[in-house]
């Protein structure tokens, strides 16, 4: 009996830690069904938009195929017993009624596949009340905040990138069909001059066309400029990589018990020169009225 008074601290200190354990646990616990929600969340997500992509291309591709089977149609009506004047529009329809109509198809047995639109909606909407609900009650400490956002950092980044390749290509191709299309404008109007053809006058405008187009594109996608930003952030890696295996430049200050932290300063100056490449990519990406001077190559 008189013993008890003196075990009654331990019996409250252990108390105390199983009842920490379980919050932890439970903490965890909600950590992971958090995580869990997530996933799902942009599982559907993603499939949304898959679906949205491929209604589209269907669209298009219906579309695309009933206006040439009536271009076709029409064409053949009016050139009724014109052989020729029929083929030569009627197989080129063809060919694009068939691709389109292949395509429908296609896209129609992907669309198949996935869950239907109001299926989509419910389960998004559903995990996202589920997965508020659950983010409103849970209380994680800080540093687990922290570990969470730096983890969806790299869903947003990915999704970023993903937005930005997508708007550059399109940019790209509408760009490269302006470029395209004024070229070919001259050499149409270089044709159409009611002069006699012959192979020197085809031969010059053919070649004034193709330093049309050389120097458009040259201009548009500054491609000696692109190479020579990149070949000057490649030698300076290289030039810090030497530098860090040999222990010279800035890494000659570390001794032998010091690898950590002159690897951490190799790899803050990497970042940088890869830092100081992305913004250079940037500027040559912009119009060349806004593009900033600083650090263009000399001629």
């Amino acid at each position: 009996m008189s013993r008890e008074p003196h075990d009654e601290p331990r019996r409250l200190t252990a108390a105390e830690e199983a009842l920490s354990t379980a919050e932890r646990q439970l903490e965890r616990n909600e950590q992971l069904q958090i995580h869990r929600l997530r996933a799902l969340v942009r599982t559907w997500e993603h499939e949304l938009a898959d679906r949205n992509a491929l209604v589209r291309r269907h669209r298009i591709s219906v579309a695309l195929a009933i206006t040439t089977a009536l271009v076709a149609t029409s064409w053949t009506m009016t050139h009724w017993g014109l052989l020729a004047e029929v083929l030569r529009v009627a197989i080129p329809c063809g060919v694009v009624f068939f691709a389109s109509l292949g395509a429908a198809v296609f896209t129609a047995f992907r669309l198949r596949r996935l869950h239907s639109k109001e299926a989509i909606e419910d389960g998004l909407a559903t995990n996202r009340d589920a997965l508020r609900f659950l983010a409103a009650v849970a209380h994680p400490s800080l540093s687990e905040r922290r570990s969470l956002y730096r983890a969806d950092t790299a869903g947003l980044i990915e999704q970023y990138q993903k937005d930005s390749r997508k708007y550059r290509r399109v940019h790209n191709s509408l760009q490269s069909l302006v470029m395209v299309g004024s070229a070919f404008s001259t050499l149409v109007a270089g044709l159409e001059t009611g002069k006699e053809l012959t192979w020197q006058s085809v031969t010059l405008v053919v070649i004034s066309v193709s330093i049309t187009l050389a120097s458009t594109f040259t201009g548009y996608y500054k491609y000696r400029e692109r190479s020579y930003f990149l070949q000057q952030t490649a030698d300076s890696i290289e030039e810090e990589a030497n530098g860090y295996a040999l222990g010279v430049g800035p890494y000659g200050d570390f001794g032998a018990g010091q690898e950590g932290q002159a690897l951490a300063l190799f790899t803050k100056r990497v970042e940088d020169l890869r830092n100081e490449q992305r913004r250079r990519q940037q500027q040559l990406d912009q119009p060349a009225e806004q593009t900033v001077q600083n650090g263009q190559p000399q001629g």
